[in-house]
């Protein structure tokens, strides 16, 4: 096992990972900018080192700091935790050559799936159900077209070297193919430095489905479940439930042991998300993301399974701590993504926090590393926390969810709870009945 562990993120994920560490009795070292010098996660770090100025190109993403960072303190291993440099295979590349490990997969696995095009031949190969979709990168104005009119309007192309919704345009009709290929490259190039697009079958109603995997690099891995995470905006999600209420057991099962038999085939190391849109009874792979995901407590709620305790397990050499057949899911658990947003129209809201009072109870659990008098920088993004709630079953669950957001205040900024306080209340979401198209609607804003 590790003797000290340098955590290279910060805010509520920071933290999250620091109580890991301190539960299996690893020394951690927090890395700050000169904006996040008062962060909870670096004031209970047994160290910390600042890495530079606010902005993370300077800080978090200075991959010389952050080895010195670990130089410095003797750190003799990095959890990356999400975003930043987590799926970055360089970095994972670097740290092996300076004798640091990387707590994730190899750099192989994630320049693999960290290319859209790529990964969506590697599903292929390892029989994971894929979109319907061009061969490889597309380039042009009639390339596009001549893919569009073989599977039918409307198409949807995508950066292949990206994701949150960036790099990515529909394209409804032969009149919108040529605005659609020429705004997605050029969002593509501005956001990852890679104009390489493909087009995908747009799906009308689909829901967006995850299975969370398992691995030890030696062939044996394992699913732990898959998560409902189709409440989005602007394609990026702001609330996670698991288990979905679309799946019945049947096709939970099937899903689950595809996923989990691709990645004995993968030989993959460490926690992974594969990432599906679900419609009419079929699941189509949309990506797979190499790392933690922020709706990952989701998933502990119902299995019990501390997943950063796994991750680092692993990462050390340690076999996978339980087999497929000992896991046991229990109950239905729901997160709510609480941003530093105003509730209609997302403008962040940066500044001190002059009153934090999170719920409790049952069945309830709040990662934050906010607190009374906790001034949130305007540098990075704007999550300041996440309510995670479990139940016997979705019913009680969504009740408890209910009384949750009345119960959570925070004062001196503005926040999302308001926006999540009027979604639970909705027939559609107590129904289940939503799909990644769902929340713009309600907002007024269709996709």
């Amino acid at each position: 096992m590790f003797d000290k562990i340098l955590i290279a993120n910060r805010g509520e994920i920071a933290l999250r990972i620091q109580r890991a560490c301190k539960e299996l009795g690893i020394a951690t070292v927090a890395v700050h900018s000169t904006a996040d010098a008062d962060a909870m996660h670096v004031r209970l770090a047994d160290e910390s080192v600042c890495i530079g100025p606010p902005p993370a190109s300077e800080s978090y993403l200075n991959i010389p700091r952050l080895l010195a960072a670990c130089e410095i303190t003797g750190a003799d291993a990095i959890h990356p935790g999400y975003g930043f440099l987590s799926e970055n295979a360089r970095f994972a590349e670097i740290l092996e050559q300076h004798g640091i490990t990387f707590i994730g997969p190899t750099s192989e696995h994630i320049r693999i799936m960290g290319d859209k095009i790529e990964a969506k031949e590697t599903a292929k190969r390892l029989g994971i159900p894929v979109v319907p979709g061009s061969d490889g990168a597309v380039t042009t104005e009639a390339d596009a077209r001549s893919v569009a009119k073989r599977m039918g309007y409307p198409v949807l192309i995508k950066a292949a070297a990206g994701g949150g919704g960036r790099g990515m345009k529909v394209a409804r009709s032969p009149e919108e193919i040529g605005q659609a290929l020429s705004t997605a490259r050029a969002e593509a190039k501005a956001a990852f430095g890679d104009d390489s697009v493909y087009i995908e079958k747009y799906l009308s109603k689909p829901r967006h489905i995850e299975v969370q995997v398992f691995g030890d690099g030696r062939g044996n891995a394992l699913h732990l479940g898959e998560r409902d995470c189709s409440l989005q905006r602007r394609h990026q999600k702001i609330m996670e439930e698991a288990p979905s209420p679309a799946l019945n057991a049947e096709q939970r099962k099937k899903i689950g042991e595809t996923c989990a038999k691709a990645m004995q085939k993968l030989k993959y190391r460490g926690a992974g998300t594969v990432e599906f849109l679900y419609e009419d009874g079929e699941f189509f792979f949309i990506e797979m993301n190499t790392r933690l995901q922020v709706e990952h407590p989701v998933t502990e709620a119902i299995t019990g399974m501390d997943l950063v305790i796994e991750q680092i397990r692993i990462a050390s050499g340690a076999p996978l701590s339980v087999r497929q057949e000992d896991l046991v899911f229990s109950g239905h658990a729901i997160e709510c993504r609480i941003n530093a947003e105003n509730p209609k129209n997302f403008r962040p809201s940066p500044g001190k926090i002059t009153y934090w009072h999170p719920p409790g109870g049952l069945g309830v659990r709040v990662d934050s590393g906010a607190y009374q008098g906790y001034r949130i920088p305007p540098n990075y993004d704007s999550l300041i926390g996440k309510l995670i709630v479990h139940g016997k079953n979705r019913n009680e669950c969504l009740m408890r969810l209910k009384r949750c957001l009345n119960e959570f205040v925070i004062d001196g900024i503005e926040t999302t709870i308001p926006l999540f306080v009027e979604l639970v209340r909705h027939p559609d979401i107590a129904n289940g009945m939503y799909d990644i198209h769902w929340l713009e609607k309600y907002l007024g804003k269709p996709d």
